[in-house]
């Protein structure tokens, strides 16, 4: 049913409210700024309040696997608050966690036997760091704290996940942050500095990266290396072949935990449960969140290998905690989520479609604007250059104009919600739920080419 004057008009009226009482996140504000207003969602479009569609190119943020409007995990939510709609998980269990947590350990890579529920993917980042922490001091090691990550690496916006994060702009405002988080190069081997066209080498380089900062800070200061399986800023970086398994073997040489953040990476984007298992490696610690739910109940987790309860058996605390991780109704949320992941057989329906996803945005390579398409799964990024035989990428006047300016807004007015992003260099996002087909793909890349042809006449 269309909209009518009146219709419209609260709408807007609603719209202007938002922009004068709401403080979105990660968003400019100013005089006149009216946010669109998402008021539904079904399968992979969601709709604004004057009822104009978008195809969910970004799954929400990286998170609506199953696809919006799932009845089932709205009945889940409201059965579990008839039952118990909320207690904490201080020193009592309740069913729908003791469940998860065995369901998550069923098929998690190695000993990951233990399982410390949180709310957000950053609180789980910081829940990881914590426990390294203090599971070192409890083995009689105090001075090992400090922590490796990527560059341009996101982990999280609370004090210790931000401090992981490998993204000068995100931090500076906040600063001094959390001492003691390293640096090294991540596995962009579109602008790989070194072994050319030598993926596997370049691969073993960007991994002994790893091994010289712990080496450098000293292998008894350094506790854990924080890695996603798949880097999300800067535009979906893979890793290259053998990487995962050199670096297994640089942590087990320094005794210094390896944490797979999989907030985004887990719950079938990468077409498996967990990333760790489609690369084959063994973390030491899983960090997760958005897709355990679908996005529908704020919940995540980290799973932890059994050897880092063993210093904890002796009475020891873990003084960390929060009102509301592991709640009771997003747990069975989540019982929900992964009971449509399995019958529905959405890992396999990624791994079943990611070349065709791939090989529809690869057609975008024809256009002089792009540079570079990667990624896995249901999870790729199409990187912007204005100079393809260079890799020239854009200045930050061109990106405030091109990209801000331009490109962000036309792609969302003509139907498509995904991310145009320069936190690292400039990239669309896209990340859809994992219900998306070939007709999908075609949309995106549909609209892709119409607005990427616009943004290259900007440049």
């Amino acid at each position: 049913m269309s909209p009518t004057t009146s219709d419209r008009r609260h709408r807007a009226a609603r719209a202007a409210t938002a922009g004068d009482h709401l403080w979105m996140h990660f968003t400019r504000h100013g005089d006149g700024v009216a946010p669109p207003v998402i008021v539904r969602g079904d399968g992979v479009h969601v709709w604004d309040a004057d009822g104009k569609r978008y195809l969910d190119g970004l799954a929400g943020l990286f998170a609506v696997q199953v696809g919006h409007g799932r009845e089932e995990l709205a009945e889940a939510a409201a059965k579990q608050s008839r039952e118990l709609g909320y207690f904490p998980l201080w020193g009592a269990a309740h069913p729908t966690a003791i469940e998860l947590a065995e369901r998550l350990v069923a098929t998690a890579p190695g000993d990951l036997n233990r399982v410390f529920f949180t709310v957000s993917g950053g609180e789980s980042v910081e829940t990881a760091w914590k426990l390294a922490k203090q599971y070192f001091k409890l083995r009689g090691k105090p001075r090992k704290h400090k922590v490796v990550s990527r560059s341009l690496a996101y982990h999280g916006t609370t004090a210790g996940a931000l401090s992981i994060t490998g993204l000068p702009g995100a931090k500076q405002d906040f600063e001094p942050l959390v001492p003691s988080a390293l640096k090294v190069p991540n596995t962009n081997f579109y602008r790989a500095p070194v072994h050319g066209g030598d993926y596997a080498a370049f691969g073993v380089w960007a991994a002994d990266q790893i091994a010289q900062a712990i080496e450098f800070e000293g292998p008894d200061t350094v506790a854990a290396v924080f890695l996603e399986p798949l880097q999300n800023t800067g535009g979906c970086f893979p890793p290259p072949p053998g990487y995962f398994e050199r670096v297994r073997e640089i942590c087990d040489r320094h005794d210094v935990l390896l944490v797979s953040d999989e907030v985004i990476c887990a719950f079938g984007r990468l077409g498996f449960d967990y990333g760790a298992n489609r690369y084959g490696y063994r973390p030491d610690m899983i960090t997760t969140a958005k897709g355990l739910t679908s996005g529908y109940a704020p919940l995540g987790a980290v799973l932890i290998s059994e050897r880092l309860m063993e210093p904890f058996r002796d009475g020891a605390t873990f003084m960390h905690g929060s009102t509301y991780g592991g709640h009771p109704v997003s747990c069975a949320v989540a019982l929900a989520n992964l009971d449509i992941l399995e019958r529905e057989d959405l890992y396999g329906h990624v791994r079943r479609n990611e070349d065709a996803f791939r090989s529809t945005l690869e057609r975008l390579l024809d256009l002089p604007i792009v540079g570079d398409v990667r990624g896995a799964g249901y999870f790729y990024g199409v990187e912007l250059v204005k100079d393809e035989a260079g890799k020239e990428t854009f200045t930050p006047e061109e990106s405030e104009r091109v990209l801000r300016g331009h490109l962000s807004p036309a792609l969302f007015e003509n139907g498509l919600y995904c991310r145009a992003d320069d936190r690292g260099e400039p990239v669309v996002q896209l990340s859809p739920p994992l219900i998306c087909d070939q007709s999908h793909f075609d949309e995106m890349e549909s609209i892709l080419r119409s607005c990427l042809t616009a943004a290259w006449d900007k440049l």
